[in-house]
């Protein structure tokens, strides 16, 4: 067992001796170990190492995840669930704090792992789709009533209005000397920017209004029962202020894509309508009478707006020289940039359905 990991951890209130720490999957954010004690056969905790450079207040971060699940417990308690499995229970320091500072400055968090429960990286089925919208929609009803300021985690996020912004700066700093072989990815952006830029209007006029939102609805996301019954959402690091919209697009964007965020092979790339409509039924089941009308009209476009985002972003980075994504090759975020850009082309030319649907 790593002493150095062994030394962070002790600093956490888990009551007991520990066994054994083991690496948890390839973070693509922060780095997840497990930690299991001494006479439990299987992991009793799970241990972060916050990336503080994506997330520059980590405090504020966990105070977030703290009083949210808080909020979303009393509701199970209230139901007569379970509240230590159907949300996520954060373990505080020794400190009291939500979170430990090592000596060179990372920030550590821990709680509790959730036995006999599942996770899934795909929606190869609409059965599972629904269940993953009602992953979603069981989440935001709990915190419907959630009225406290959440802090802005990550400053901008989902804010196209912010990330034009980055992008005008970005196009006249031509970093990595990029922007002349781009003319044409450029223009997808600029030929939609009014379209997005009407969107978020209606955030900032509040037509659309400020939820409690996750931020990163991906299925793997979602924590389910060995039945494939919904537990709850994991991963609740960006989970602050913004329009509903924004989760079920991000959700859109990753569920219906019937290739790979990076496929090269572009023919691959599409949105499954029926994955689509599966969704869509699963979290309205949740949230149908929680939403405003015009949440209900403008739900369609969540998914295109998101995946909009994403393109901005992934090419963005590429002008940036690749600062901010991690990559596996010189040319991956212009990959991406073009298999979501395919994505995005989907979504606009089903857009009749989406609306009927």
């Amino acid at each position: 067992m790593d002493n150095q990991l062994l030394h962070i951890a002790k600093h956490f209130a888990l009551g007991g001796k520990i066994a054994s720490i083991d690496r948890l999957g390839e973070g693509f954010i922060n780095d997840t170990l497990t930690i299991t004690m001494e006479g439990s056969s299987r992991p009793d905790y799970i241990l972060q190492r916050k990336n503080h450079n994506v997330f520059p207040d980590v405090p504020a971060m966990m105070d977030n995840i703290y009083r949210v699940t808080n909020h979303i417990k009393a509701k199970i308690v209230a139901a007569g669930g379970d509240p230590m499995r159907e949300t996520l229970t954060v373990v505080p320091a020794l400190d009291g704090k939500l979170y430990h500072k090592d000596k060179d400055g990372n920030f550590w968090a821990v709680c509790v792992f959730i036995k006999d429960s599942v996770t899934h990286d795909r929606a190869d089925t609409p059965e599972l789709a629904y269940k993953g919208g009602e992953g979603l929609g069981l989440f935001q009803s709990q915190l419907a009533d959630f009225t406290e300021p959440l802090a802005e985690t990550i400053p901008g996020f989902h804010n196209i209005k912010f990330r034009f912004t980055q992008w005008d700066e970005a196009i006249a700093a031509d970093a990595a000397g990029r922007v002349k072989d781009l003319k044409e990815e450029i223009s997808w952006i600029e030929s939609r920017r009014q379209k997005m830029l009407d969107f978020w209007h209606l955030v900032e006029t509040g037509e659309l209004p400020m939820r409690v939102t996750h931020n990163d609805t991906k299925l793997s996301n979602v924590l389910f029962n060995k039945d494939d019954s919904v537990l709850c959402m994991i991963d609740l690091d960006t989970c602050m202020s913004s329009t509903a919209l924004n989760d079920v697009g991000d959700a859109l964007r990753s569920y219906t894509n019937t290739g790979a965020e990076d496929d090269k092979d572009l023919d691959k790339v599409s949105m499954n309508l029926e994955i689509y409509k599966a969704y869509m039924a699963g979290y309205l089941s949740k949230m149908r009478d929680k939403l405003t009308p015009k949440e209900l009209e403008m739900l369609p476009f969540a998914g295109i707006y998101i995946t909009f985002e994403q393109v901005l972003r992934f090419l963005m980075d590429y002008i940036n020289g690749d600062t901010y994504y991690r990559i596996a090759y010189p040319e991956h975020n212009l990959v991406r940039t073009r298999a979501q850009y395919k994505l995005l082309t989907s979504m606009e030319s089903q857009w009749e359905e989406m609306k009927n649907i």
